[in-house]
This record gives C-alpha cells, structure tokens and sequence, in this order.
C-alpha cells in the first residue's frame, strides 16, 4: 500500500514513486508519438485516412466511462472488504489477548503463539506463497511438514488452539463459559479465514476484463485518428492525457481487484501481521520485533 503524505499542489503534480503513471507511461508514450506521426503524414498530405465521426467517440468515451467506474467501483469494494476483514482479525487477536489471561501461563502462551501462527499462515495462503521453516519453529510445535503439507494449514492451527482449549476445560482449568468465551474468538478467526478465501478465490469475471481492457485499448488506439483533424497540434497533448486516465483506471483497478497480492496498491499485511506480532508478543513479556516501515513509499 501506498503511505505519502499530502504535501502540497506542486509534489501531488509531479509525484512518480507511488503513482499508476510509470505503469501506463509506455503507452502513452507510443499512442501519443502516433498521434505526432498521423499529425506530420497529414500536415505534409503523405496520407490520408477518413476521420472517424466524433459523435461516435463521444458515445464510445461515455459508455466506456460507465463501465469503467462500475469497475473500480467492484475492485475498491473488494480492496475495503479486505481490509475491514483483516482490521476485524487485529481486533480478535487483541479480544484474545484479554479474556485469555484466565488461562495459565504455560497454555496462555501456547494458545497466543498459535493466534500468531494463524495470522502468519492466513497471509501465505493469501498470496499463494509458502511459509518459512523458522515460522513454525518460533512458533508452532512439531516439523514444518505437519503445517505444510495440511491443504487448509491455518484451520489446523485454529484446530489446535480448540483441542488446547477442549483439554483444558476437561482438565477442569476453565469453566464452561470461559470456554465459550475463547472458542468464540477462534470461531472469528474462522470466519475471518472464510471471507478472505472468498475474496481470494473468487476473482472479478475474466470474460468482464477482457472486454472492458480491449474497449480501453480499442479506443485509445482509435483516439488519434478521430481528434486530429479537430485539434490539430493539441492532438498528442490531448491523446496523452485521455490515455493516462484510462488505462491508469484499468491498471489501478486491476491491482484493487487483487486486494491481498504484492503490488503497490495491495493491502499491507505484512505491517498487519507484524502490528499483531508486536501486542502478542508485548502480553506475553517476550522480546518485540521493530515495526516495519515503508520502504520507497510502499508498505507491503
């Protein structure tokens, strides 16, 4: 995610580290010296090429401008789900924190140690990447290969922190409502595994992409042929302009739509993961990792 501060008219102007612009440039860039070209080839009347009616392009532009904001608006409310999920999971794990104090120290620090290993797992499912070893060495019991090769490894881990807290009340160390009370967080963590799955595995209608990214191109490649004979010289100018828009829509939203990857605009959850890290970790009187910091103006 993108972490800049607002610091004036003049830097958002010109800002490039954390922008959409350096993704989009070489189209702009080849669709803008078209225009220049169709600009001199007529100028010199080396050739000539029927100017597509603008009314046509005005149509196209408005309908295209409809779809593409139904678009942005699907991919931004997958990219606040994601987040409202995972600013419910920060809160659960503190919720646990709290009522877990009743248990004692030993299964206390095991049961909070698993919410981390949770949390740790969630993200790696999350972005299809494989968890380090040391992970669950710090903080997991047993081999790596027990967590690895389960299909689903954080509901092992939630079906860990259960059988702790079923031993426990069988050993007669909590009560029925205690219990309740701490399955409840589980139940969450849960749930919060089960809403992020479905974002994840459910991505935006691949045919919906594909003709909306093809309408985009379509019109951008057409744009110059339509508006040369109006504007004239402006033409590139006005062409480039148009096309950063569009397709830095496109490219924005694409990276939304995804809200749990690696990109810029993705959600920071190695920072959430880390922030949990640091109050677990704090509750249980253990040494504290730094948190981390943006590094070229992205937090991952």
């Amino acid at each position: 995610m993108i972490i800049r501060e607002k610091q004036g008219i003049l830097p958002m102007l010109f800002a490039w580290r954390g922008t959409i612009f350096p993704k989009v440039l070489p189209a702009i860039i080849a669709l803008s010296g078209l225009s220049v070209v169709m600009g001199v080839m007529s100028h010199y009347r080396l050739l000539a090429i029927p100017t597509p009616p603008l009314v046509g392009f005005t149509i196209f532009g408005v309908v295209l401008s409809i779809f593409l904001g139904f678009r942005n608006n699907a991919c931004y409310e997958r990219w606040w789900e994601g987040r409202k999920l995972w600013g419910r999971l920060v809160a659960t794990e503190r919720h646990l924190v709290r009522d877990s104090r009743i248990l004692d120290a030993g299964r206390r620090r095991h049961l909070l140690k698993r919410s981390i290993l949770f949390t740790c797992l969630l993200r790696d499912r999350l972005r299809y990447q494989t968890a380090h070893a040391d992970l669950f060495l710090e903080y997991g019991e047993g081999g790596a290969d027990i967590y690895q090769n389960h299909p689903n490894p954080p509901q092992f881990v939630l079906e860990q922190m259960q059988r702790d807290l079923i031993a426990a009340l069988r050993q007669e160390q909590i009560g029925e409502v205690i219990y309740s009370a701490l399955t409840r967080h589980i139940e969450a963590l849960g749930e919060i595994q089960a809403g992020c799955d479905r974002i994840a595995s459910t991505p935006l209608p691949f045919a919906y992409s594909v003709l909306l990214h093809r309408a985009i191109y379509s019109f951008c490649i057409m744009l110059p042929f339509g508006i040369e004979s109006v504007l004239g010289l402006w033409t590139p100018l006005m062409v480039a302009w148009l096309v950063y828009m569009f397709l830095g829509l496109d490219a924005l939203s694409s990276q939304l739509g995804d809200p749990f990857g690696l990109q810029e605009n993705n959600l920071p959850l190695d920072s959430l993961v880390r922030v949990i890290e640091r109050e677990v970790l704090s509750a249980l009187g253990q040494e504290i990792p730094p948190p981390l910091a943006a590094e070229r103006y992205v937090m991952t």
